[in-house]
């Protein structure tokens, strides 16, 4: 069976150099989309529910969704 991915990846690239170019610091943006996958993987777990996307996935979404509001980005990414 084939699994087929919920977001574009070229959408998903795109996504991810944001993060990259927002952050001083690239090494923080990795450290933090680790956290909030591991995070994220940790929910899923406790729900029980079939995660649709990988976590990392996941995560690297809800944080490009987040740079809309800089004072999450800034206390997170720096």
């Amino acid at each position: 069976m084939v699994k087929q991915f919920p977001v574009n990846p070229g959408e998903m690239v795109e996504r991810a150099d944001r993060l990259m170019s927002a952050a001083s610091n690239r090494y923080r943006v990795v450290v933090q989309v680790s956290r909030r996958a591991k995070r994220c993987r940790h929910e899923d777990n406790e729900n029980s529910e079939t995660p649709m996307m990988k976590p990392v996935i996941r995560a690297v979404l809800e944080m490009s969704d987040e740079f809309t509001e800089p004072e999450i980005i800034g206390h997170e990414l720096n």
